[in-house]
């Protein structure tokens, strides 16, 4: 091969622009849709992709009800080949179940699989799968190192600071779990005991990222709420990606916001409202579609309830409260309207 022509400088820069997670490669400073219960089904994650979002995480799923082949389960292991790159993450407590759940979610042909030790809740971290995996750090290593040798596609782990705040072992932690053979290494900024209160410290985070024996792509995760935030963390720790999750609830166009910041350095003009209503249909449709009208509508509220286009007009409790009882589409469409001509309403009000 001759090489007389060949700009280097502009595969250095390929390179440098890529991260890679197995066969997976993702841009530089990758922005990705955290797994959340009850909230990253297949339909939000078609959405958040829609948006910009680089790569997009399933639904925490059980191990037990995995390998039980509890339909509703079964379910969540759905993927379509236009939100790839998709992960699908597993929790449990065992090794074996863990193993055996890993080749099931192999089947589904996920483009990597990551393990959950970082969920809080009682239900989960109680039962020691989770967070409750950072007060067994040798049964952690040994779930990893298995479910890493049993499947093909790439595992990846995401987890938290530690266990409270005198147990804060991530520095260590980070070494450990990629000495299993993980590809990549989610870290939430919060210590289990926290739950999701106070701010996440994303100190450790960049102290992970810095040391010179960690090789896999860091990733963080923690009150990104903005595209300030996201710009502000990736420029302090230094992370190849960030994890956004609950500031996605009825929004997520935040993937637009955040991706156009960081590849223009300007801050996108706001969304028109008649394309943030779209996207709220949309959602409220994919929803409906996959359960049933009722139960569809219901998944959809706290998108509803949370969306920052319902923001500060005037006057609009009743309305508020009208939206979030709807029972069918119909009503809940005719409600969401009136909203959108009480917002415009008061935009010609403004001097």
């Amino acid at each position: 091969m001759h090489y007389q022509n060949v700009n280097f400088s502009y595969f250095a820069y390929i390179l440098y622009i890529n991260m890679k997670i197995g066969n997976v490669v993702l841009p530089d400073q990758a922005v990705m849709l955290a797994p959340m219960e009850d909230v990253t089904d297949v339909g939000f994650r078609l959405q958040c992709r829609h948006f910009g979002a680089d790569m997009v995480y399933s639904e925490f799923v059980s191990a037990d009800a995995l390998i039980r082949n509890i339909d509703k389960t079964m379910q969540k292991l759905k993927v379509l080949e236009e939100e790839r790159p998709v992960v699908i993450q597993i929790y449990g407590r065992d090794v074996a179940s863990m193993v055996e759940a890993a080749k099931i979610v192999e089947q589904a042909r996920p483009d990597i699989l990551d393990i959950n030790f970082g969920c809080p809740v009682k239900r989960v971290a109680g039962k020691g799968a989770g967070a409750g995996m950072l007060q067994n750090i040798p049964l952690m290593l040994e779930i990893t190192r298995a479910v890493v040798d049993a499947v093909k596609i790439p595992v990846t782990v995401k987890t938290r600071l530690g266990w409270d705040c005198e147990h804060k072992i991530i520095t260590t932690l980070a070494e450990q779990l990629q000495d299993q053979g993980i590809q990549a290494l989610a870290i939430h900024g919060r210590t289990r005991s926290q739950m999701y209160n106070g701010e996440a410290d994303w100190s450790l985070i960049r102290e992970v990222k810095q040391n010179p024996r960690i090789h896999i792509p860091i990733i963080g995760n923690g009150d990104v709420t903005s595209a300030q935030i996201a710009k502000q963390r990736f420029e302090e720790t230094g992370v190849d990606g960030i994890l956004v999750g609950r500031a996605t609830f009825g929004r997520p166009w935040i993937f637009r916001e955040i991706k156009h910041l960081l590849t223009t350095g300007e801050e996108l003009p706001p969304i028109p409202l008649d394309d943030c209503i779209l996207a709220l249909k949309h959602q409220v449709e994919a929803s409906v579609a996959r359960i049933d009208e009722y139960r569809g509508i219901l998944h959809i509220r706290r998108h509803l309830a949370a969306t920052p286009v319902f923001k500060g007009i005037p006057n609009f409790r009743d309305t508020r409260i009208a939206m979030l009882r709807a029972e069918t589409v119909p009503e809940l469409y005719e409600i969401m309207d009136r909203a959108v001509e009480m917002i415009r309403n008061e935009e010609r009000l403004r001097p």
